[in-house]
């Protein structure tokens, strides 16, 4: 390997050397590096253009001159700031201070700015330079801090939105059936609702509806609007109406499945009748709202407006990839985009006017959780990355990156890796933007909630990325700027009061998850994970206490169907099983791990014996109840339990691996959102799960009284 490229493929982010799942040494290939280098932009075609390559590197992490300093740096409060370049000791500066008021000083005996103790983005001038200091707390707003507690044991539901109920919803769960079932699971004691993602995604194409491969994540899923909150329910029947889609929508409101396509289009049919009426509308209370959503639209400023015309540009020229677009229309500042803008106004009106009631009900159901004595709220799900197609990589270009996407490499559950087709931030797009697309993106996910799940966030350290068209086995990883990413994490998490929870599930670098608990961001725990070395599942005290605990997650079966075999089921009858396994042999490996966690669970009395493998004979509800008391006793301090898990249903959200062949993102609950927890069962389920976090979180253990009733409520 030449030295050269070494040095450049390091200075450049590629992580040259990691450990697999297995523990075990991998290193980068040089053909790899060479085809990732090309790709961030720095040629290795001979050794004149690598050293090009490390010079502008140097320029970018170690300026020498002020003027190429970052538009932004970020720094803790109370520990001095240390500038992009030296500069001489004494040097002047004058801070403006985000909350009004500024500081002036002079550089200290080691050339750096004295500590600031107020957080916020302050303005710095010095030496003929001007930037932003994003000044973080050590941690972020914490759990303690949202309930008062200093040893919390809250407990949440986890829901698919799309899958909520309400009349007159058109067959899409919407922030009103949201504000609905977070009034009930706070009637049950819950104090948080964690919901999939709510990103922003294709209107002119409807079949694009995964929640984790999003248009941008910088807006929201206006599918997801619920125009009744704002405008009033006679407004929105008669829009329906006279669009003569009544029959239809109650049609895909009684299907058990999610037709997108259709139901996205019926949706948006009648909405732009209404967007219509509301426009005409001359009475004073239309002219109150268009102030407020004329005020929306000030606020959101080209973020918002960009988002728009490209929902418009794509209904117009009928193709869903903007990078195939005529070239003037690829730049959102092109004065073709503009003269575009000028003569469809009425169009990316529409799509602000959908932004705007998205954007309320999400608010308004939050503000229900709140009032209802939730002392979270809603925990909204932040996508890791974008589709490469979308409406974030048209507008922000030069904050992503282009011709990789996002994926993991080989582990023990995917041989071959995995590709999730999704863009990138460039690392070294964020430090010359000043990071705006990662803090646009943390208040979008923050604005309306009380916390923040942030998909794969290893991603904040280094990703995965495979090269378009190589297999994911042909990726390398990319490294990012960790310490600022956590600290501006934790800066947007105290400015809006929001807890964080980082989905740390896969291959995790070492220490890793101890940089989360530093930070005050809570890992997360999987009861299907939860084992020892033995491979037997952990008792609830062993559970760790710095990270969100949860029976499954949208991707894994539920209690019910893992204790069925309906996962295994379905990946025998989709083909997705390992040439090594077999549906027989699978369900027999199910048996013994059926045994080992209802001996866990104090469900057989006995540790697990050749005698007591039949332990599918136990009724899912009795086990059910039995995983919501043990992960209760868990010392996390927070329990999210799936409201399938909660129903006791046995199908899952999501199964990798598959597109159309299993039902992703399509199941819809039975019931309506108001009466979604009030079966006696899921009571008493819920019920069992609070007695036992309050039991525990006081200092007791469970009784045997109590272990008793859980198995047969």
């Amino acid at each position: 390997m030449s030295a050269s490229l070494k040095e450049l493929a390091e200075a450049a982010g590629l992580l040259l050397e990691w450990e697999n799942s297995d523990g075990e040494p991998c290193q980068l290939p040089e053909q790899v590096q060479c085809t990732l280098l090309e790709i961030l932009g720095y040629s290795t075609a001979n050794e004149s253009a690598i050293k090009e390559g490390l010079q502008r590197l140097q320029r970018l992490h170690a300026p020498q001159n002020p003027a190429e300093w970052p538009p932004l740096i970020t720094a803790e409060c109370d520990a001095s700031i240390t500038l992009p370049s030296p500069l001489p000791t004494g040097t002047a500066f004058t801070l403006q201070l985000e909350q009004g008021g500024s500081k002036e000083g002079y550089l200290d005996d080691d050339g750096a700015l004295p500590s600031i103790t107020a957080l916020g983005y302050h303005q710095l001038q010095i030496a003929d330079a001007e930037l932003t200091i994003a000044v973080a707390p050590r941690q972020c707003y914490s759990i303690s801090d949202a309930s008062g507690e200093t040893t919390p044991k809250l407990w949440g539901l986890a829901a698919q939105l799309y899958a909520l109920r309400r009349p007159g919803d058109g067959g899409i769960g919407d922030t009103l059936a949201l504000e609905q079932c977070v009034m009930q699971a706070a009637k049950q004691g819950a104090d948080a609702l964690a919901i999939s993602p709510t990103h922003a995604m294709f209107s002119a194409a409807p079949e694009r509806y995964s929640p984790y491969s999003p248009s941008t994540r910088l807006l929201y899923n206006v599918l997801y609007s619920a125009a009744e909150t704002l405008l009033g329910e006679t407004c929105v029947q008669e829009a329906q109406a006279r669009n003569g889609l009544q029959a239809e929508l109650r049609r895909l409101e009684a299907d058990d499945f999610l037709d997108w396509p259709e139901a996205a289009s019926a949706k948006l049919s009648w909405l732009r009748y209404l967007y219509d009426d509301f426009i005409a509308r001359e009475d004073k209370d239309a002219q109150a709202l268009r102030e407020q959503m004329q005020a929306f639209r000030r606020e959101g400023g080209e973020m918002l407006e960009d988002h728009c015309r490209f929902e418009a540009l794509q209904r117009e020229i009928g193709h869903g990839d903007w990078r195939e677009w005529p070239e003037d229309l690829r730049d959102p500042a092109s004065p073709k985009l503009s003269h575009f803008a000028e003569t469809r106004a009425d169009e990316i009106g529409f799509h602000v006017f959908l932004q705007w009631i998205t954007a309320d009900g999400l608010a308004r159901a939050q503000q229900a959780a709140r009032e209802s004595g939730m002392a979270i709220g809603l925990i909204a799900d932040l996508a890791v990355g974008a589709d490469a197609s979308g409406s974030q990589t048209w507008s922000r270009q030069t904050d992503m990156l282009e011709g990789v996407s996002i994926g993991a490499p080989p582990d023990l559950f995917n041989a071959h890796g995995q590709d999730w087709g999704l863009a990138a931030f460039s690392p070294d797009g964020l430090k010359r933007s000043g990071f705006r697309s990662f803090i646009d993106m943390l208040r979008s996910a923050f604005a309306h909630s009380g916390g923040v799940r942030i998909d794969h966030i290893l991603g904040l350290m280094r990703l995965w990325l495979i090269p378009r068209g190589a297999p994911p086995t042909e990726g390398g990883y990319l490294r990012y700027p960790l310490d600022d990413m956590l600290r501006l994490v934790a800066l947007e998490s105290w400015r809006h009061r929001g807890i964080v929870i980082g989905e740390d599930l896969g291959t995790v670098a070492p220490g890793f998850r101890e940089r989360l608990t530093e930070r005050g961001i809570l890992g997360m725990q999987v009861l299907w994970f939860e084992q020892d070395e033995a491979h037997h599942y952990l008792a609830a005290s062993d559970w760790n206490p710095h990270a969100m605990a949860t029976s499954s997650t949208h991707d894994l079966p539920t209690v019910a169907g893992w204790w069925a075999g309906r996962d295994i089921e379905w990946r025998s009858r989709l083909g997705l099983l390992k040439e090594t396994q077999s549906a027989e042999s699978e369900q027999l490996a199910r048996r013994q791990e059926r045994a080992k966690l209802a001996a866990t669970l104090g469900l057989l009395g006995v540790k697990p014996t050749t005698e007591t493998l039949e332990a599918a004979d136990i009724p899912a509800s009795q086990v059910l109840n039995a995983c919501a008391r043990h992960l209760a006793a868990t010392p996390a301090p927070l329990l999210l339990l799936p409201v399938e898990d909660a129903l006791g249903l046995e199908e899952q959200a999501n199964l990798p691996n598959t597109v159309d062949e299993h039902p992703n993102w399509c199941r819809r609950w039975s019931s309506d959102a108001t009466d979604l927890l009030i079966s006696d069962e899921v009571r008493q389920r819920l019920a069992l799960l609070a007695r036992t976090r309050k039991t525990t979180s006081q200092g007791k253990t469970p009784s045997s009284s109590l272990f008793g009733r859980a198995t047969h409520e």
